[in-house]
Order: C-alpha cells, then sequence, then structure tokens
C-alpha cells in the first residue's frame, strides 16, 4: 500500500484527480445529510423556480430540489460506475485466466467470445444489452458490466502468458507448488497493477454511458435521481430554466476530467509502456 501510494503521489495529474472525485464522493456518502429535500418530492407549486435561498440551484418542472438531486445523482453514477466495472473485472479475469492457462482450444473459444464484444462499440453493446435485461439500475450495472468484460480479459490474458513463461513460474511447478497456489502467490500479483490501471480509466467511461444511456431514455428508471435524466428532463425548458440541465451537466463533466486524470495518472505510474516510472 506504501509503494502504491508513493507511486501515485508523485503523479500530478493523479492527485488532482483524486482530489476532484474525493469530493464528488463525499458528496454522494453524505448526500442524505447535505440534501435539504427528498430527491424524488414533487410540488408542482414550486415547479421551475430559479435558484434561491430555499432552492440552492433551482427546482424543475416538477419542483424537485436540482440540488438535491444532484446530491442523489452522484451516489447513484457512481455506486453504478465502480459496481459495473468491478463486475466486468471479475468477468474478464476469470476468462483470461482460464485462457492464459489453459490454451489450445479452450483459450481459442474464449478469446473468440472476447473478440466478438470488442467487435461493437461499448455503447452500443450496452443499448443492446439493456434491451434484452430490460431497464432499471440493477440492469443497467450488469449491461455496462458484460461490455467491459472483453477489455479486461485481454489484458489478463495477456498478462498471464507473459508471466507463466518466466523460470520463477517453472521452478514453482517442479518444487510441487499447486497450481492454486502459483496463481494465487505468483500470477495475480503480477496482473492486478494493470487490472486497476483499466480500471480507473473503465470506471469514467462507465459513467459516462450510464448518464447517456438514461438521457436516451433506456436506462435507470425515473423519478430516480439521475444527472442523464435530469439533464434529459431539463432539455425542453433549457431557455427558460437552464439551471435544470445546466448543473448536472457540470457536475457530470468535472466528475468525468477528475477520473479521467485520476486514470491517467495510474497508467503513467504503474504501466512501464507508457513511459510512466
Amino acid at each position: 500500500m506504501k509503494s502504491f501510494w508513493k507511486a501515485v503521489s508523485h503523479q500530478r495529474n493523479a492527485m488532482f484527480g483524486l482530489a476532484i472525485v474525493g469530493v464528488f464522493i463525499l458528496m454522494a456518502v453524505f448526500a442524505p445529510v447535505l440534501a435539504p429535500y427528498n430527491p424524488t418530492e414533487q410540488n408542482l407549486e414550486f415547479a421551475l423556480q430559479g435558484p434561491s435561498a430555499e432552492h440552492w440551484l433551482g427546482t424543475d418542472s416538477f419542483g424537485q430540489d436540482v440540488y438535491s438531486r444532484m446530491l442523489y445523482g452522484a451516489r447513484l453514477a457512481l455506486g453504478i460506475g465502480f459496481a459495473s466495472v468491478a463486475l466486468g473485472l471479475l468477468g474478464g479475469l476469470i476468462i483470461g485466466l482460464l485462457a492464459g492457462l489453459l490454451g489450445g482450444r479452450v483459450e481459442w473459444a474464449l478469446m473468440r467470445l472476447v473478440d466478438a464484444i470488442l467487435a461493437f462499440p461499448e455503447i452500443i453493446l450496452a443499448i443492446a444489452f439493456v434491451a434484452v435485461l430490460g431497464m432499471g439500475t440493477d440492469k443497467v450495472v450488469y449491461a455496462l458490466a458484460i461490455s467491459f468484460v472483453g477489455p479486461f480479459a485481454r489484458i489478463v490474458r495477456s498478462d498471464v502468458l507473459q508471466v507463466k513463461a518466466r523460470p520463477f513460474i517453472e521452478a514453482a511447478r517442479l518444487m510441487g507448488v499447486s497450481p492454486f497456489r502459483i496463481i494465487v502467490r505468483h500470477l495475480l500479483p503480477n496482473v492486478l497493477s494493470s487490472l486497476m490501471v483499466q480500471a480507473g480509466i473503465r470506471i469514467s467511461t462507465a459513467i459516462l454511458l450510464e448518464s447517456g444511456l438514461s438521457f436516451f431514455g433506456i436506462g435507470v428508471v425515473p423519478p430516480t435521481p439521475d444527472w442523464g435524466l435530469i439533464i434529459a428532463e431539463g432539455r425542453g425548458f433549457i431557455t427558460m430554466a437552464p439551471w435544470i440541465s445546466g448543473f448536472p451537466g457540470v457536475a457530470l463533466a468535472l466528475l468525468l476530467i477528475g477520473l479521467t486524470l485520476l486514470g491517467d495518472g495510474l497508467r503513467d505510474a504503474f504501466d512501464p509502456r507508457s513511459g510512466g516510472h
């Protein structure tokens, strides 16, 4: 952990991105305390009110407090982002390990599956999986996770093929070390750094895709406080009430910038092929 923090702390982009992401994480964690109103409570009497002392970021067409919905939207965006990437990483790790270790027909079949996943843009895959699984927060998580399996699997397989050819793996086999122990003690530690770098980059992609799906009306179900939904709901009032779409749009952009900077910093710190240290 100390070496991890030391490597990251020397990357200015990573630290700046971490600061931005940290603010949004705090917003998400303390949303129930910071939000002055119920994010789904409607009050048409206060619809389309501009920013004021009572409603800091104004209200939407249903009289819902935009600030409260933004806070809970941060919780949803980060939750879906981390959950979908974690599931995709797990699936890719399993497929990559099996392909790299077993080889032969198993490797061929698994990598053709990965190639099929990678053949389509992630947004197209996400839309297709949502169409099959249905709408809803959990369905969006599963759809995004499936679309992320391919990149993680390819990274794991590549690293496994490199690591298992090293002399210390052959020495462990000759000493009678069990395959499970070789995987846990030798393969996984050499694979995890690449996976964590990729995961840091993919979280921003997951949040952008989730917001995009909700914006097009095929993701999270209303009246769930979701940034994509809020932006979509404010489109019809962009001239008379620009705060409805404006503030969530700025928040989404800032979070994506922070995650991108953090991901790039992690890559520079841990991926020797990128020129980092």
